[in-house]
C-alpha cells in the first residue's frame, strides 16, 4: 500500500535530521532542571526505571502516532488528520484535534518566550560578571528585579520571538534543517562541557547519588509524576513531531527513529542533572524544587565556585539554545497549515503568526508586574467570575494559559492522536508506515497506540485537573 505523498514544505535530507529536529522539539527548560531534580526526589534510580517504561507505554507510542500521521498525509497536522480521515472514510471533523494542537502550541509559545528571554537576560548577566559571590538573597533580588521591569522582559521576549520567527521563515531546508544541524550538536556540546567541568569540583559522586541511588519506598509516589513527566517531555499532543514527520524520508524506520529521540531526550536529561547538581552541591546548596529556581538556585552556585562565572554563561547559553530548538517546533505546525490554506509566502505567514504569540505572550510579560492582580477564573463568594482584578483567588494570565494548555489541551491532543492512528486509521496503512516486519512485534506497538497510551494519557489527564 504504497505512498508517494511529498510535502510541499520539503523533506529532510535524512532520518537523523528528524532525530535532531524531533530531540530539539523534546529537550526543553523541563529537561535542564525537572527530570534531574523529580528523579532525585522520587527515588533515583526506581523513578529513571519507572520513567523509561512509561517513556516506552505511553511516550513513544503517542509519538509514533503523530509521526506515521504526519509522514503519511504529508501536510500540515490540520490537513494530514482531514485527508486521512476521509481515505478511511471516517468524519472530517478529526481535524479539530489538530487544529486544538495548534492552537495549544501558539499558546505554549507565548509564554515558552518569555521564559526563555530570561535565559538571554542572564547570559548578559553571566558575561558582565553580576553573580560573582552573590548571596541567596542577592539571586532572588536579581530575579525579582528582572521580572518586576515589563520593558526589560519584552525586550527579551521580542528578541526570542524574532530568532524563532527568522530560523521558520526561512523554510524547511533553508531554515529548519541548518539551523538544526548546528543547534543540537551545540547543545549536546555545551552539556558536555558542564559535565566535564562537575568532574572537577569534588561533589560528582554526591550529585550522581542524588540522582540514582535507589530508594523503592519512593517508588509509589513517583508512578504518576513519571507518567505524567514521559506524556510531556516528548512534545507530543500538539502536533509538531506530526509536521515533522511530515517531512521524514518514506525510506526512514519509523520506530527506530522515534525510539532513538526519546533515548536521547532521556539521556540529556540525566546528563543534565549529572552536570548540575555537582555544581550545586559543590557551592553548598541543596537541590530547589523546579525549573523557576534554575534563575535564583544555579546563579548561586556559579557565582561562588572557581571559574563559576565562565561555566554560568555556558549553562544559560546550552538553556537558550535548548528553549530556541523547542520554541521553532510549536510555530512550525501552524505556518505550515496557513501557507498551505492561504497560499502566502512562508515569510509573510511566519511574520503574522509570531507577532500574534508575541502579542498574547505580552499577557505573560504584564503577570509578572503591572498585571499581577488581573485574575482569571475567579471562584469566590459570589460565584464564578472569569476576570477579576485583585481577587483572592484565580490565576493570573499566565499561569492560566499554563493551566489550560498543559493540562487540558495537550493530554486531549495526545489522546485523539493515539485513538486516530489506532483506531480510526485502517490497520494496512499504520502497517505500511511503521513497516514492522514480525506480526508479533507489530501486533504489540499497533496494542500500545491503540489501548495502552490512551489509559495513561486518561490517567494523567484526570491527575492533572484534580491537582
Amino acid at each position: 500500500m504504497a505512498n508517494d505523498k511529498v510535502s510541499i514544505h520539503g523533506v529532510w535530507a535524512s532520518r537523523w535530521v528528524f532525530v535532531l529536529a524531533a530531540t530539539g522539539s523534546a529537550v526543553g527548560l523541563g529537561n535542564i532542571w525537572k527530570f534531574p531534580y523529580m528523579t532525585g526526589v522520587y527515588g533515583g534510580g526506581a523513578f529513571v526505571v519507572m520513567y523509561l517504561l512509561c517513556i516506552a507505554l505511553v511516550g513513544v507510542p503517542i509519538m509514533l502516532a503523530e509521526t506515521l500521521i504526519g509522514r503519511r498525509g504529508r501536510q500540515s497536522p490540520v490537513n494530514a488528520m482531514k485527508s486521512l480521515a476521509i481515505e478511511a472514510d471516517s468524519s472530517r471533523r478529526w481535524s479539530l484535534a489538530a487544529l486544538m494542537g495548534m492552537v495549544a502550541a501558539l499558546l505554549i509559545l507565548s509564554f515558552y518566550s518569555v521564559v526563555a528571554g530570561w535565559s538571554l537576560d542572564y547570559i548578559l548577566g553571566m558575561g558582565r560578571g553580576d553573580f560573582a559571590g552573590i548571596s541567596g538573597d542577592g539571586a532572588g533580588a536579581a530575579f525579582g528585579k528582572l521580572t518586576a521591569d515589563p520593558w526589560r522582559l519584552t525586550l527579551w521576549h521580542s528578541l526570542f520571538m524574532l530568532g524563532t520567527g527568522l530560523v521558520i521563515a526561512r523554510g524547511v531546508v533553508a531554515g529548519l534543517e541548518r539551523s538544526l544541524r548546528i543547534m543540537m550538536p551545540l547543545l549536546f556540546v555545551l552539556l558536555l562541557v558542564l559535565l566535564g567541568y562537575s568532574l572537577t569540583t569534588g561533589h560528582f559522586m554526591q550529585g550522581f547519588d542524588f540522582l540514582f541511588h535507589f530508594d523503592p519506598s519512593k517508588v509509589q509516589g513517583g508512578i504518576l509524576a513519571a507518567m505524567g513527566h514521559a506524556f510531556f517531555t516528548l512534545s507530543v499532543g500538539v502536533g509538531s513531531i506530526m509536521v515533522y514527520g511530515a517531512y521524514m524520508p518514506k525510506k526512514a524506520s519509523i520506530g527506530a527513529t522515534v525510539l532513538a529521540v526519546g533515548l536521547l531526550d532521556t539521556l540529556v536529561a540525566l546528563t543534565a542533572g549529572l552536570a548540575l547538581f555537582p555544581i550545586v552541591f559543590a557551592a553548598g546548596l541543596e537541590p530547589g524544587g523546579g525549573p523557576g529556581l534554575m534563575f535564583v538556585t544555579l546563579p548561586i552556585a556559579f557565582g561562588n565556585i572557581a571559574f563559576g562565572q565562565l561555566m554560568g554563561l555556558v549553562f544559560f547559553v546550552l538553556v537558550a539554545v535548548a528553549a530556541w530548538s523547542s520554541s521553532i517546533s510549536m510555530l512550525e505546525p501552524a505556518v505550515a497549515y496557513f501557507v498551505e490554506r492561504s497560499g502566502q509566502s512562508r515569510v509573510r505567514v511566519t511574520a503574522v503568526l509570531a507577532f500574534i504569540c508575541w502579542l498574547i505572550g505580552m499577557g505573560t510579560v504584564l503577570s509578572f508586574n503591572v498585571g499581577a492582580e488581573a485574575k482569571f477564573f475567579v471562584f469566590g463568594d459570589d460565584g464564578f467570575h472569569l476576570y477579576q482584578w485583585g481577587a483572592e483567588g484565580g490565576r493570573n494570565f499566565f499561569d492560566s494559559i499554563d493551566y489550560l494548555t498543559s493540562r487540558i489541551l495537550l493530554p486531549l491532543g495526545g489522546l485523539a492522536f493515539a485513538v486516530f492512528a489506532g483506531w480510526v486509521l485502517k490497520r494496512e496503512v499504520v502497517r505500511d508506515e511503521l513497516a514492522i516486519g514480525h506480526p508479533l512485534l507489530f501486533g504489540l506497538v499497533y496494542w500500545l497506540v491503540r489501548v495502552v497510551a490512551p489509559i495513561g494519557v486518561l490517567i494523567v489527564f484526570v491527575a492533572e485537573l484534580t491537582k
